[in-house]
């Protein structure tokens, strides 16, 4: 089986990947792919088992090997390409769309997203004027939802900068306040301002 998520909201479609997958699956960057490497991934079986779950990330980027993907589309194993974009006019995608499951995942509208992007980029030089500017916000935010717009402007970043130091440890905090949020019972808004008050020193 081969599903296609696609949208901004990374967290959501990477807790359905787990759910599908298992936390066990494997994952392969296309960036690096050529059209040879396709039928080990595709048709290939382990040592361990005929079906595999395969998560591959930003498939469709690398335009040498998503031109080949529909030669592939009856793959024994579970794969699920995870796109940041899916270009909706491409050839291939026209070719696939009605063979391949299809999912977006999308992060709310909000009307204070801009100042939630502006808050955390504040926080990155000045926690103090960052935990100020929250307190705008906070009776009309949810805040695991504002926890998610976090990550993802953190993940944005990370993209944009895959050896960054910083970009790795705010993301780590991120998923360590995330869990707590969700498991400890402390007030999830005095979390998010513990966030902001350490990231300028990250």
């Amino acid at each position: 089986m081969l599903e296609i998520f696609t949208g901004d909201d990374r967290v959501r479609a990477m807790q359905e990947i787990v759910k599908i997958l298992g936390k066990d699956h494997e994952t392969i960057d296309a960036a690096d792919l050529t059209p040879s490497d396709l039928p080990t991934i595709f048709q290939g079986a382990s040592l361990l088992a005929s079906t595999r779950n395969i998560l591959i990330r930003d498939f469709t980027t690398n335009k040498a090997v998503y031109a080949e993907l529909p030669k592939y589309l009856g793959t024994p194993h579970h794969i699920i390409l995870l796109e940041s974009k899916l270009d909706k006019r491409s050839a291939t995608y026209k070719e696939i769309k009605d063979q391949v499951i299809v999912r977006e995942f999308k992060l709310p509208e909000n009307t204070n997203f801009t100042i939630v992007f502006d808050i955390y980029r504040t926080a990155k030089r000045d926690g103090v004027k960052a935990v100020k500017m929250l307190e705008t916000i906070k009776s009309t935010e949810d805040p695991i939802k504002f926890t998610g717009l976090l990550v993802s402007q953190a993940i944005k970043d990370f993209s944009a900068n895959p050896q960054g130091t910083r970009e790795r440890r705010i993301l780590s905090d991120l998923a360590k306040m995330d869990l707590e949020q969700k498991t400890t019972g402390i007030d999830p808004w005095l979390l998010v301002e513990s966030f902001l008050l350490r990231i300028s020193r990250r």
